[in-house]
């Protein structure tokens, strides 16, 4: 799914309430991480939910960055599959130009989600950049 899919999924649903079920749907929808992925390394901290991410940076100039994650909780896992539409697959410099903020903030997630959950998005954001970084 690309985030321009997300965006008019989101639009044609309409309500919050709808759009939470769809980005639910989402998360059952996600690959599973095998439990050996699941260490303190590949931890995000920061989430109000346990989260883990791993990354796969391509040997190809400039690199590709393929993103896994997975999280406890259900909702966590919809929202680790519109990080997925944002980054996975993109190069270093794709994911540095992508302003998360205005994507959130165009899906409604900022005016929906807790700040516990706005935090953990951040901190997952920040791993995922920090990924970029290095690669870049």
């Amino acid at each position: 799914m690309t985030i321009d899919e997300l965006y008019e999924e989101f639009e044609e649903l309409g309500d919050w309430e709808d759009q939470c079920d769809y980005l639910i749907d989402l998360g059952f929808d996600l690959p599973k991480l095998p439990e050996t992925a699941m260490t303190d390394e590949n931890k995000v901290h920061g989430c109000q939910s346990n989260v883990w991410l791993i990354a796969e940076v391509s040997d190809d100039k400039p690199a590709t960055i393929s993103i896994v994650a997975n999280s406890d909780a259900i909702i966590v896992n919809g929202l680790i599959a519109v990080l997925l539409a944002m980054y996975s697959g993109k190069t270093a410099p794709e994911i540095l130009a992508i302003e998360p903020r205005d994507v959130f903030r165009r899906l409604g997630l900022e005016r929906h989600l807790s700040v516990q959950r706005r935090n953990g998005l951040f901190g997952m954001v920040e791993k995922i950049r920090d990924i970029a970084e290095q690669a870049a």
